[in-house]
């Protein structure tokens, strides 16, 4: 086929230098696999793919790739691919039901702000118990038992699992050196795809701050992960740092890479954790 037509968008993005970047192409069906990968290797970032659904009842299918493999997910990439096809016109009505590797999303656009949301499953919240495994999660971020918040690392899981790490404060956050040699074991003893560590912002109700390094991508950290933010919201929510109810909370990604990122994330359902969040956030090209 002829060189498609790549869209290279920021996601999330607090400021004019911020966002998460991505690869889109809306027009992806005569793409191989290894194409898509190729792309994401020459953006160096995750590339979202648009093809034709095999789901019955879907508007669209799509394709998430990074450097070195294949995502069932990626929320960042899900909402940018959104965001370019309605301002395509191919994207008309309020909702959209995205086929992925990890199931049906459903998109949202809301007219009010003009933002898109995304729908994220209930989250499953999972404590690490095994001492070994906190050492070596310390020792990969160069940080001592006592910089973390009394509540435990745990595992949280929406569309894929991050591994939570709550930190006393957002200035030792901002000045984590990980051992990035050591994350994908790490990783890999957890049953994780990426340390999340956060901090709670010190002035600002319902606003965290946190860092996101990925397992195997093929770069070393994350300006912004949607998904992440869904599952740190069920983290929270079982911390006792978020309630159960329908506000937004806020976490900013990004800021020690100097790409500010912010990301929305918020129950689909007062009272009920069991319905779900969504993830939405500003997207610009």
């Amino acid at each position: 086929m002829t060189d498609p037509k790549i869209d290279y968008i920021r996601v999330f993005p607090a400021d004019e230098l911020g966002g998460n970047p991505a690869a889109i192409v809306l027009e992806a069906d005569g793409l191989s696999l290894l194409e898509m990968q190729g792309i994401a290797a020459d953006y160096g970032h995750e590339s979202g793919f648009v093809v034709h659904p095999s789901t019955p009842g879907t508007d669209f299918r799509f394709r998430f790739f990074v450097p070195n493999h294949e995502m069932e997910m990626c929320g960042h990439a899900t909402l940018g691919a959104l965001w370019l096809l309605r301002r395509a016109g191919r994207w008309r009505t309020d909702f959209a039901k995205v086929e992925t590797l990890s199931g049906v999303v459903i998109g949202e656009f809301q007219a009010k702000t003009g933002l898109i949301r995304i729908s994220q499953p209930a989250g499953r919240v999972v404590p690490i118990a095994h001492g070994g495994v906190i050492d070596q999660i310390l020792e990969t971020l160069g940080l001592s038992a006592d910089e973390l918040m009394p509540v435990g690392i745990v595992n949280a899981t929406t569309s894929r699992t991050k591994t939570l790490i709550p930190l006393r404060s957002v200035e030792r956050l901002n000045k984590l050196t990980p051992k990035l040699s050591q994350i994908k074991a790490v990783c890999d003893a957890l049953g994780s795809t990426g340390l999340y560590p956060f901090a709670a912002g010190s002035t600002e109700k319902n606003a965290f701050q946190a860092r996101q390094f990925p397992r195997s991508s093929g770069y070393p950290e994350d300006a912004a992960t949607g998904i992440a933010a869904a599952a740190l919201l069920y983290g929270a929510l079982r911390y006792g740092l978020v309630t159960l109810s329908n506000d937004v909370v806020k976490i900013r990604q990004g800021v020690a890479m100097g790409r500010a990122s912010e990301i929305f994330v918020q129950f689909q359902a007062p009272g009920d954790a069991s319905k779900g969040c969504w993830v939405s956030g500003a997207v610009d090209c």
